[in-house]
């Protein structure tokens, strides 16, 4: 993103679609689903957001720290502020988010350290695949969470 872009200028070029046009979340989703990689999944998925996170987390990080690092870190940030809605909406300390988004940017780290794409699949095993890496690293965080499993057995 360029540091002019505006926010509907950024919406528009990942979703193809002006900030509020009919049909905006069926392309978001069309875009995100099927794309042909986890961190271009990431590119398409909610826009309004990563724009944000894009201006006032990862561009200022990556200036001082590596791009994989601040990928990661901005992860993280992602993952505090829902963790910080949840428990601001249920008045009790929820720190679920956190490591969940943070396992989700390790994904994306190493898928493009790895060149890990799948755009020789079809539309349909795109989708399984991103929905299958949300779902993975959300399973994990679960049983990290419940102690169910601890990282050193990873």
């Amino acid at each position: 993103m360029s540091k002019s872009s505006s926010l509907g200028e950024y919406v528009k070029k990942r979703n193809g679609l002006p900030l509020g046009a009919s049909g905006s979340l069926q392309a978001m989703l069309r875009r995100s689903l099927g794309a042909e990689s986890f961190p271009q999944f990431w590119q398409h998925w909610n826009p309004i957001w990563s724009y944000y996170l894009s201006r006032y987390v990862m561009r200022p990080l990556v200036k001082f720290l590596p791009r994989w690092l601040a990928i990661l870190m901005t992860f993280a940030v992602s993952g505090a502020l829902h963790d910080l809605a949840v428990t601001l909406f249920k008045w009790k300390p929820i720190f679920f988010f956190t490591p969940w988004f943070t396992f989700m940017g390790l994904v994306v780290v190493l898928s493009s350290a790895f060149d890990i794409n799948y755009k020789r699949r079809g539309i349909t095993a795109r989708i399984f695949i991103n929905i299958s890496l949300i779902v993975l690293t959300f399973y994990i965080t679960h049983l990290l969470s419940s102690g169910q499993l601890s990282l050193s057995s990873i």
